[in-house]
């Protein structure tokens, strides 16, 4: 038998998925333990059911295996190394991304049509919401970058994706977190206008 919904959020079913929302945490602190590539794969699945202008689907979600992330993280040094002359800093970078667990990356379709491009784009930040909505269910975080690399031709050319057909939403490093920020918002009077 469903649920009968309450008025004002107070069904059972609403409370637990705002909780969900508001539990999910950013971090870059990852435990070791190897994470499930099936659970990625159903991740993935449930990321797709993102809402999306005309069904165009713009997403596609790159799944790094070890050598591939041995090179994209050799990239990330390199970048630093060109861009600030600073080889320690580059060092600390390139460990520092090879010790994350997972590594995901998302694109989004390029359009010509700019008003579908900022809808397509739209669309895979909500997948994105949804894929880290699933992972926090299962006790994984996730750590959004939109660092150098993103946009750099030479990880397109790595990941053999065409530069001019795609771009990057973002490259999601995930794993069992060792620990999780606290954090807090604006109370929903500074941020909800009402009209009469």
């Amino acid at each position: 038998m469903k649920e009968e919904i309450k008025k004002d959020g107070l069904s059972a079913g609403l409370a637990v998925i705002a909780e969900r929302i508001r539990s999910r945490r950013t971090t870059k602190l990852f435990h070791k333990r190897k994470i499930s590539e099936q659970l990625i794969k159903d991740a993935v699945e449930v990321a797709r059911w993102a809402p999306n202008h005309h069904l165009t689907e713009p997403w596609h979600f790159y799944l790094l295996g070890p050598q591939m992330v041995t090179e994209a993280a050799e990239l990330i040094a390199t970048i630093i190394r060109e861009n600030k002359e600073d080889e320690h800093l580059a060092n600390f970078k390139q460990e520092s991304a090879l010790a994350m667990p997972g590594w995901l990356l998302v694109t989004c379709k390029r359009s010509e049509d700019l008003l579908r491009q900022q809808e397509d784009y739209a669309s895979c930040c909500c997948a994105v919401q949804n894929l880290s909505l699933y992972l926090s269910e299962a006790g994984v975080a996730m750590k959004w970058t939109t660092g150098d690399i993103t946009r750099d031709p030479r990880l397109f050319e790595l990941m053999g994706i065409d530069f001019d057909d795609q771009f990057v939403v973002g490259l999601f490093w995930y794993g069992y977190p060792r620990s999780l920020p606290k954090q807090s918002r604006k109370n929903v009077d500074e941020i909800l206008t009402e009209t009469y």
